[in-house]
């Protein structure tokens, strides 16, 4: 009988999920592979999203369908990045406060275990035992390509598996790249990979099972192949896929969990602690980001999932609406720029407002596109991100940022003798790229770092909104930014402005695109 047979605990192995059909499939043959081995403990799993059962409903069939006292629940993942640290224990506290009187233990990932990199040796020696030629490590180049996150904890030790591999097999080089969010992407490492010179490139998924991304990566080794010339050979390797040692780690971290020594890498987690570019997140909530999945929360397929209005205005807001729909004729208006500039209004007590507001064409649609794609919203000062609803933006599911008080913005700005706003402003280009809204309502210097970055560094916000307030700069730096071109824009002329006006404008965004999803 297997070694971890005796326990008399549950398990739920608890995966993400996939569009790809097949990557469900190859999943739950993983979940059949570790009830053979489990002996007589209960395994279920479940799926954060796209995918069913949710991980609350396989929890729910061990502790009330079984009968399980006690529960492990179980990572289906490599590494421990947001789903780990965020999600699926907010999935296990919610669990928690449903059965009081059950134990619910959380699991640790399957990280960089001896196990994985064995596997990842087969892998790579199956690769290579495929090619009719014969090279030499020393010859050869390791490409690992990991998932990528937004943790830098997870993607360093993508780093660290390409290093042990490259030392422990002898490669003469490696190359890391990554399928999404980190970078660089895997267009990019392979090109760096050909750029060496060596005669063989292996590519590693370092993935557990098939879908979408996977397939990805082998298109794009294929079309870097066939440009290649023949003295250089690309290999892809399989995934980790189906093994029986997966498996059996699987059941080591349930059992290290329900003994009490699930153990996590916190010394460089951002969330436990101030790590370089991330100290804002040290600290953070954990909050999971998948209500939309869970059982409970799932409509019905012929249902229209129940939603508020994102504009559910107090009585005396109604009218004074009402009021300032008759202080003009607001008629020659689209009706999103209407919102926009009668909520402007409404902010500074001013009709004549209306009349002083630059909107670029199309400005306003592409802010409302890049919410709803969950764009990140930069602003120069604390006072536009503490103006903007938090109540939207939590159910909108968008996050926002300002450096402006940030170690490194603070180095920045001594360094580059820049104001600290303009200082967080290049930060915010640095970090984040281009799938940001820019909210400038205080600094003139921040609005001129952006115009300069658009133009020479060819930076792409989808939106900015420059409307800062003063009588240094302020109408110069206004006035570049309506002239530029190359962005949707959204400024005024003259020196008012301020941060409840940037606020505004996108607060006006948020409730049309929170209404518009009713």
């Amino acid at each position: 009988m297997n070694a971890h047979a005796s326990a008399d605990y549950g398990i739920v192995l608890a995966g993400h999920g996939s569009r790809d059909p097949e990557g469900v499939r190859e999943f739950e043959a993983m979940v059949e592979l570790v009830k053979k081995r489990a002996g007589s403990r209960r395994v279920t799993h479940g799926f954060l999203e796209f995918s069913r059962p949710t991980i609350d409903q396989a929890a729910r069939e061990n502790l009330a369908l079984n009968g399980t006292r006690t529960l492990a629940v179980v990572p289906g993942i490599l590494l421990a990045a947001t789903h780990a640290k965020n999600d699926m224990p907010h999935e296990v506290q919610m669990l928690r406060r449903e059965f009081p009187d059950r134990e619910i233990h959380f699991a640790s990932g399957v990280g960089l275990d001896p196990a994985m990199l064995e596997i990842c040796r087969e892998r790579i020696i199956e690769a290579e035992a495929r090619s009719a030629k014969i090279v030499a490590r020393a010859e050869t180049c390791l490409v690992v390509v990991g998932r990528g996150t937004s943790d830098p904890d997870a993607n360093s030790e993508v780093s660290k598996l390409a290093r042990m591999l490259e030392e422990g097999m002898g490669f003469g080089a490696s190359v890391v790249c990554y399928s999404g969010t980190a970078r660089p992407l895997v267009a990019d490492g392979l090109r760096v990979a050909s750029r060496l010179g060596l005669q063989r490139n292996v590519v590693l998924p370092f993935f557990l099972f098939t879908g979408i991304l996977i397939k990805r990566i082998y298109a794009a080794v294929a079309e870097i192949a066939a440009r290649a010339d023949h003295a250089t050979e690309w290999l892809p390797c399989d995934y980790l896929g189906l093994h029986e040692r997966v498996a059996d780690l699987f059941l080591e971290r349930a059992a290290e969990a329900v003994a009490g020594r699930a153990a996590m890498n916190c010394s460089l987690c951002k969330y436990r602690t101030q790590v370089v570019g991330y100290e804002s997140e040290a600290g953070a909530p954990q909050v999971g980001h998948h209500f939309h999945a869970r059982a409970g929360n799932a409509p019905a397929p012929a249902e229209k999932p129940a939603a508020k209005s994102g504009d559910e205005p107090h009585p005396i807001e109604r009218e004074s609406f009402a009021i300032i729909e008759t202080l003009r004729d607001w008629s020659a208006f689209p009706p999103l720029t209407r919102a926009v500039l009668q909520r402007l209004v409404h902010t500074t007590g001013d009709v004549a407002v209306a009349d002083e507001i630059f909107i670029s064409t199309g400005a306003l649609e592409a802010g409302v596109r890049a919410l709803a794609n969950r764009a990140r919203i930069i602003t120069d000062v604390t006072m536009v991100q503490s103006g903007l609803r938090r109540s939207l933006l939590e159910s909108l599911g968008i996050e926002t940022w300002c450096g402006v008080h940030d170690t490194e913005t603070h180095l920045l700005s001594v360094n580059t003798n820049m104001t600290r706003s303009a200082a967080g402003i290049r930060r915010a280009w640095q970090q984040f790229g281009n799938e940001v809204i820019v909210a400038i309502g205080d600094a003139p210097t921040a609005v001129e770092e952006a115009v300069r970055l658009i133009r020479e560094q060819s930076w792409r916000p989808h939106l900015v909104i420059g409307l800062p307030v003063g009588f240094v700069g302020t109408r110069e730096s206004k006035e570049n930014l309506r002239r530029c071109l190359r962005v949707p824009r959204v400024t005024n002329s003259g020196t008012r402005g301020g941060s409840p006006w940037a606020a505004t404008v996108i607060n006006a965004l948020l409730i049309h695109l929170a209404n518009a999803r009713v």
